[in-house]
């Protein structure tokens, strides 16, 4: 028999998605006309600082998750809005890849996970509410981050406010890449 793990707690995030984002997109194409929240982020002019953008390369950005599974859970993207990994350039894949390998890096650094989980979830029927913009999550995991709160009350416990944990990734990627640059 299979059971129910009711996730209530993530209703107030799919609930402020547009209608277009929910969509049953059958071809998983997405015209200019219809950007996805990230691309309406990027094109809003706020300052990174606002939208959580933490780090920004050449083809790809990394963001903060504003519902986060756990502290820390940033995912990569990149600026173009495309919907699956066969539609990025080389050197967006490259960048991609690179970019959540620096990510993981950075979370290891600073919130010292015993784990972390890296998804992408491509197409409608996957699980993913943006399935237009391809992203890839990067979810720190500790034993036990999952406790009865969860499970009896729909309710996740994330521990520090967004800002913060956007100032210490933020630090770590600067770190990291600045190491990277003098080796």
């Amino acid at each position: 028999m299979i059971e129910n793990l009711w996730a209530g707690w993530r209703d107030p995030y799919l609930s402020s998605l547009p209608e277009r984002a929910r969509r049953d997109d059958k071809d998983g194409s997405q015209s200019k006309e219809d950007p996805s929240v990230f691309t309406s982020i990027l094109r809003s002019g706020r300052p990174d600082e606002e939208t959580y953008i933490l780090r920004r390369s050449d083809h790809v950005f990394v963001i903060l998750n504003a519902f986060p599974y756990a502290v820390g859970h940033s995912m990569v993207l990149p600026y173009r809005q495309v919907a699956d990994l066969d539609q990025l350039s080389a050197d967006e894949s490259h960048d991609l890849w690179r970019m959540v390998t620096t990510l993981c890096r950075a979370v290891r650094r600073e919130y010292r996970p015993q784990g972390i989980n890296i998804g992408v979830n491509l197409g409608s029927a996957s699980g993913g509410s943006v399935h237009e913009h391809l992203h890839v999550h990067v979810v720190p995991r500790w034993a036990g981050d999952t406790n009865f709160l969860a499970v009896t009350a729909n309710t996740k416990t994330i521990p520090e406010p967004l800002d913060v944990t956007a100032a210490r990734l933020r630090a770590a990627l600067c770190d990291i890449e600045s190491d990277s640059e003098s080796t």
